[in-house]
C-alpha cells in the first residue's frame, strides 16, 4: 500500500515538474495509432485538459502548413533508423489563434520481437521567445550586413594563439586578391603596406591583450596591380574564454574620401583661379619662415597689376582669368628656391623670399616685371599688355610682425605707382612714399579689433517701391559703420577698401550676415522685410561660404526667400567663375541675387547674359546727374529696357533730388534708394519701427 502511494507521489511530482518546465509530453502507440497528449501540452496551447478532441493526428491538425512536411519527415527518418532522435522546430496554433514555436524531441521507446518500433514518446518545449529573439538578431544581422555592403566595409580577424588571420570576401576585394577560403598566410597583410606607412600601420594593429579601446588606423596599400589605395581600419581586441582572444577589425577603402579631404585642404589654402597660396596661407607661410630662424633678411614683395581692369573691360572676364593664371605661372617660374607666392585677391600678389638682401630682391623684382610685360595673355587680349607695380620690404629679425611687413611692402607699392608704374620701390619709413598703404593697414587692423570688441554698428537703408506709399518697408540693405575708439562713426568708404586689401573683408561679411540674422532676423521676418547683404570678392571665393550661410539660416530660422545678396561688378571681375557658382548656389536655395553698381564697367551686359540674377542696381554715378546729363539718362534708359526684356527688377540708387525720382518713375524704374527716400539709420531702430510687435498670449 505504501509503495502504491509512493508511485502516485512520483507521478504527481513529475507532472508538477513538467508543468513548471512548460513541457508537453506526447505518447504515440504505433500498434493502435493512438496518441496521448499530457495536460501540460494542452495548457501550452491555451486549452484545458479534455478540451481538445482525442484524435491521434491532433498535433498535425494544429501544425502550421509550412512546417508539416518537415515535421513528418523528421519522424519518418527516425522510425526508419536514419536518425537517433526526432528533433524539429515547428509552429502550433494556440487557442487564441496565434502561432507558437515549439521544439519537438522524441524517440522510439518500445519495439516488437522483430525490432520494429511500436511506441514513440517525446516532449515539446515552447520556444516562441527564443525564436523571436533569433528573428530580432537576424534582423540586426541583416541591417549590419546591409550597412557593411553599403559602406564597402570588410571584416577580418586575427587569432592570437594560432597566429592566423581570416579575411572576408569584401576585405579580399579591397586588397585586390581572391583566395580559396578566408584564411590568409602569415604576414600576408604586411606585404601590401606602402613603405612609408608600414611602421605606423603595424604599430596601430598591435592591440594589447585586454585592451578595450577601438584603434583607428589610416594607411596606404599597394595592390597587386600596382595601384595605391588609402584604407582605414577600426581595430579592437576581443576576449575569448580559454584563449588569448583575437583581434577583430574592419577595413574600408577611403581613397576617394582621402582625395576629397586633400582637395578641401588644398582649396582652403590656395587661390582657386591661380593655384597660388591665398591670403591666410601666405600669412601662415610668412610667419613660419620668420619663426624658423636663419632666413633673415626676409624680402616681402607686394605686386599690384597695372591696367588689369582695362583688360577686363576690353576682353571680358574670361580673358582676365587667363591673364591672371598665366601671370601666376610666370611668377612661379622666376621664384628662387624656398620662396612662396600668393594671390591676395583681385589683381594683387605677394611673395616672401628667405635670405634675400636688397640686390637680389631688386633683380627678382626686375625679372617679375619683365615676365609680366612679356606674358602671353591669350588670343582674347588682342595686343594689350599688362605691367605691375612692386613694393619690397625687409624683415631683419623676428620682432617684425607679418602685418607690418606686408603693410610696408604695400606702402612701397603705392610709391611705385605714384612714380609712374611698371617699376619697383623699396620701403623707406623716412622716404616720401605715400602713407596710404600704412594707413590702410592700420585701418584693416582696427577693423579686426572692432569685430572682436563689438565696435561694428549695423545700419539699414530702405529700398522703396517707386510709385507706392513710403510707409511700406519691405526691403532693407544692411550697411555698417565702424565705431572708432574715440566714439566716431567711420563710414564704410574709409574702412571697407582697407578690409578688402588686407584680407579682412570675408570675416567682416560673415560677421555682418550672422549678427544681423541673430539679432534682427526674427523681427524682420515678422515684418515681411527682405534683408540685402553686400559681399566682397574674397567672400565669393570662399569655398566654405555656403556651409556657413546654410548653418546660420538654420540656426536663426531664416527663410532663404527673405535674403538677397548684392554682388558688385568689381567682385565679379575678380573671380568670375566663383561669382557664377555663388549665384547658382543662391538660386538653388531660393535666395535672391542683385547685381550692384551695374553699368560701371564694359562687362556689365555680359554678366546679365551669364548670371541668373533677380535684380540689377544701377550705378549711382549715372543716377545722381541724370536730370542734367543726357548721356546718363540714355544709359539708365538702356539698362531699364534690357532688364525688362530679361525679367529683372531694377533698383536706382543715390536718389537725392525730387526731379530725379520723378524722372525715374516716368521711366518705369521699380525701386529707388537714396537720401531723398531714406537716410541710413541703426537697423535695430528701423526694424522695430517697421515690424509689428510680438503678440503675447493672454
Amino acid at each position: 500500500m505504501a509503495k502504491k502511494a509512493s508511485n502516485r507521489r512520483d507521478e504527481a511530482f513529475w507532472e508538477l515538474a513538467l508543468d513548471r518546465a512548460k513541457l508537453g509530453v506526447w505518447d504515440w502507440n504505433l500498434k493502435t495509432d493512438e496518441c496521448f497528449y499530457s495536460p501540460t501540452w494542452e495548457r501550452m496551447l491555451g486549452y484545458e485538459p479534455g478540451e481538445l478532441p482525442p484524435v491521434s493526428d491532433l498535433w498535425l491538425r494544429l501544425t502550421h502548413p509550412d512546417d508539416k512536411e518537415r515535421a513528418i519527415a523528421s519522424g519518418e527518418k527516425h522510425l526508419a533508423g536514419l536518425t537517433e532522435i526526432i528533433e524539429t522546430e515547428l509552429r502550433l496554433r494556440h487557442k487564441s489563434g496565434k502561432w507558437i514555436w515549439v521544439l519537438d524531441r522524441g524517440g522510439v521507446v518500445e519495439r516488437d520481437k522483430n525490432g520494429k518500433p511500436t511506441r514513440v514518446v517525446g516532449v515539446q518545449t515552447d520556444i516562441t521567445r527564443q525564436k523571436a529573439a533569433e528573428q530580432a538578431l537576424e534582423q540586426v544581422n541583416v541591417r549590419f550586413r546591409l550597412a557593411l555592403e553599403a559602406s564597402g566595409t570588410g571584416i577580418w580577424h586575427h587569432d592570437i594563439d594560432r597566429k592566423r588571420s581570416y579575411w572576408d570576401e569584401r576585405t579580399q576585394g579591397i586588397f585586390g586578391v581572391s583566395l580559396d577560403g578566408e584564411e590568409v598566410p602569415r604576414d600576408f597583410w604586411y606585404g601590401f603596406l606602402h613603405p612609408e606607412d608600414k611602421e605606423a600601420a603595424s604599430e596601430a594593429h598591435e592591440v594589447p591583450v585586454g585592451s578595450t579601446h577601438v584603434v583607428t588606423s589610416r594607411y596606404r596599400i599597394i595592390r597587386g596591380d600596382g595601384e595605391v589605395r588609402y584604407v582605414e581600419s577600426l581595430i579592437r581586441y576581443i576576449p575569448e574564454p580559454n584563449s588569448s582572444g583575437y583581434v577583430l577589425g574592419t577595413v574600408r577603402d577611403v581613397t576617394d574620401e582621402q582625395k576629397r579631404e586633400q582637395e578641401l585642404a588644398y582649396a582652403a589654402r590656395h587661390d582657386p583661379l591661380t593655384g597660388l597660396l591665398n591670403r591666410t596661407a601666405f600669412d601662415d607661410a610668412l610667419t613660419q619662415i620668420r619663426d624658423e630662424g636663419g632666413n633673415f633678411p626676409l624680402a616681402v614683395f607686394y605686386i599690384d597689376l597695372d591696367y588689369f581692369k582695362a583688360l577686363n573691360d576690353f576682353a571680358g572676364h574670361a580673358a582676365g582669368d587667363v591673364a591672371l593664371r598665366r601671370i601666376a605661372d610666370d611668377i612661379r617660374a622666376v621664384l628662387p628656391p624656398g620662396a612662396q607666392a600668393a594671390r591676395l585677391g583681385g589683381d594683387e600678389f605677394a611673395l616672401v623670399v628667405p635670405t634675400c638682401d636688397v640686390a637680389p630682391a631688386e633683380r627678382l623684382a626686375d625679372d617679375i616685371l619683365a615676365a609680366i610685360r612679356d606674358a602671353d595673355l591669350g588670343p582674347s587680349s588682342g595686343s594689350r599688355r599688362l605691367a605691375a607695380s612692386i613694393g619690397i620690404a625687409f624683415m631683419a629679425d623676428a620682432t617684425v610682425t607679418v602685418s607690418d611687413a606686408l603693410a610696408s611692402a604695400d606702402d612701397a607699392c603705392y610709391a611705385a605707382k605714384a612714380t609712374g608704374r611698371n617699376r619697383h620701390a623699396l620701403f623707406s619709413a623716412q622716404g616720401n612714399a605715400a602713407t596710404v598703404g600704412l594707413n590702410a593697414a592700420r585701418m584693416a587692423s582696427d577693423t579686426m579689433d572692432a569685430l572682436e570688441s563689438d565696435r561694428i554698428a549695423l545700419f539699414g537703408q530702405q529700398i522703396h517701391p517707386i510709385g507706392h506709399p513710403w510707409e511700406a518697408c519691405g526691403h532693407v540693405e544692411v550697411l555698417v559703420r565702424l565705431i572708432a575708439k574715440d566714439g566716431r562713426l567711420i563710414p564704410p568708404g574709409e574702412f571697407i577698401p582697407a578690409a578688402e586689401r588686407f584680407g579682412v573683408a570675408a570675416k567682416l561679411d560673415r560677421w555682418i550676415f550672422q549678427t544681423t540674422l541673430k539679432r534682427y532676423g526674427a523681427a524682420a521676418a515678422r515684418g515681411g522685410i527682405m534683408l540685402a547683404f553686400n559681399l566682397s570678392a574674397q567672400t565669393l571665393s570662399d569655398p566654405l561660404l555656403w556651409e556657413f550661410v546654410d548653418t546660420v539660416m538654420v540656426e536663426t530660422g531664416t527663410s532663404p526667400c527673405s535674403i538677397m545678396f548684392e554682388i558688385t561688378e568689381t567682385a565679379a571681375v575678380t573671380n568670375f567663375d566663383a561669382a557664377e557658382q555663388f549665384i547658382l548656389n543662391a538660386r538653388q536655395r531660393k535666395c535672391r541675387v542683385s547685381l550692384d553698381d551695374f553699368g560701371a564697367g564694359m562687362s556689365s551686359f555680359e554678366y546679365l547674359r551669364r548670371f541668373p540674377i533677380d535684380a540689377i542696381k544701377i550705378n549711382g554715378s549715372f543716377v545722381e546727374h541724370m536730370t542734367e546729363s543726357r548721356y546718363d539718362r540714355e544709359i539708365v534708359s538702356a539698362i531699364i529696357g534690357i532688364a525688362r526684356s530679361l525679367g529683372y527688377s531694377v533698383v536706382a540708387e543715390k536718389i537725392e533730388k525730387q526731379e530725379t525720382l520723378e524722372m525715374l518713375a516716368e521711366m518705369g524704374v521699380d525701386y529707388g534708394q537714396g537720401f531723398l527716400l531714406h537716410r541710413p539709420e541703426p537697423i535695430g531702430d528701423l526694424i522695430e519701427r517697421c515690424a509689428p510687435p510680438v503678440t503675447k498670449a493672454v
